[in-house]
């Protein structure tokens, strides 16, 4: 345990000799933080103004069901392990910041581009944690749809992870969260679809970027 401690330490200090990683890590944190602070006006917004609703034939194929409580448990198991990941490998953190960031950006810009109606039959995802940054535990938001935010980011996890048995964990949450979000009609099928499509372009960018 104690050698475990001394590598990460050393991992980590000799990242932070990186000018690069210290600027990234620096310029990210602000915008990460920019950003969540950003996200309760942005949604309020959102929900404001008229869209149109999409005739998905999967969802008509689908009855609604609330499985609220095992997307909870995923996708806050997932990010526990994630979290364990950052700590463990700066790489592992540096790469995920800036795709998050990424994803951030530009989920807010195509929601903007592509205003959309909640999917009929949707049932309210119940998520107390995630509430919090859409404006409060009371607040559900309905027209955050494309793309969708929770399987992109079970789909970033699953490309940013290095170990073997971490991406198998996150390629199978990743396909769980994504039938979820459709068999509760929280999302349409396009919105599950261009979350793996911009995943993919968001990750190869942050790696990049990044240089890692």
């Amino acid at each position: 345990m104690q050698g475990e401690k001394s590598a990460i330490a050393l991992a980590w200090k000799e990242a932070w000799t990186d000018k690069r990683f210290r600027l990234i890590t620096i310029i990210g944190s602000v915008l990460l933080f920019v950003i969540l602070a950003s996200f309760p006006f942005f949604f309020t917004y959102i929900e404001t103004r008229p869209g149109t609703q999409l005739h998905d034939r999967l969802l008509l194929l689908l009855p609604p069901r609330d499985v609220s409580v095992p997307t909870f448990v995923i996708i806050w198991s997932m990010t526990a392990l994630l979290w364990i990941r950052c700590v463990q490998d700066p790489s592992v953190f540096i790469v995920f910041l800036c795709s998050f960031i990424l994803l951030s950006v530009t989920r807010m810009i195509t929601i903007m581009l592509v205003p959309l109606d909640p999917p009929q039959g949707l049932i309210p995802l119940k998520d107390p944690l995630s509430s919090i940054f859409y404006g409060g535990m009371d607040v559900f938001i309905q027209k955050d749809l494309f793309y969708s935010g929770h399987t992109s980011i079970q789909l970033l996890m699953f490309f940013t992870f290095k170990k073997k048995s971490d991406k198998f964990l996150a390629f199978f949450s990743s396909l769980a969260i994504a039938s979820f979000v459709l068999l509760q009609h929280v999302h349409y099928t396009i919105d599950v679809l261009g979350a793996l499509l911009f995943s993919f372009f968001v990750h190869r960018a942050s790696k990049k970027i990044t240089g890692y």
